[in-house]
């Protein structure tokens, strides 16, 4: 799993692209505090050599927690900022800061 974070000068955002290698998934979204956990709008595109990869711009200066949704199953980016608990989930989440 890769993040790469670029800042743009022209705006106050950073274009995040997410990066999953997934060869078996059928499907992979992430989902986070930036999208209000909902996967409809935030679904990677699986590349030929079997990565999942997508590009959004969320405003900087911020933290997210975020995950992966996975053919229904949540995990979280081992390339993280940190992580963090979080009581509703019952997990730890990823945490995002850009």
């Amino acid at each position: 799993m890769a993040i790469k974070k670029q800042y743009l000068k022209s705006k106050p955002v950073c274009k995040v692209t997410f990066s999953v290698p997934a060869e078996e998934a059928k499907k992979v979204a992430v989902v986070g505090d930036f999208n209000n956990w909902n996967p409809k709008g935030s679904t990677l595109k699986k590349l030929k050599n079997g990565t999942f990869k997508g590009t959004f711009d969320l405003p900087k200066e911020n933290t997210y927690e975020f995950r992966y949704l996975v053919d229904n199953n949540y995990i979280n980016d081992n390339e993280a900022d940190r992580y963090q608990w979080n009581d509703y989930a019952g997990t730890e989440n990823a945490v995002l800061e850009v």
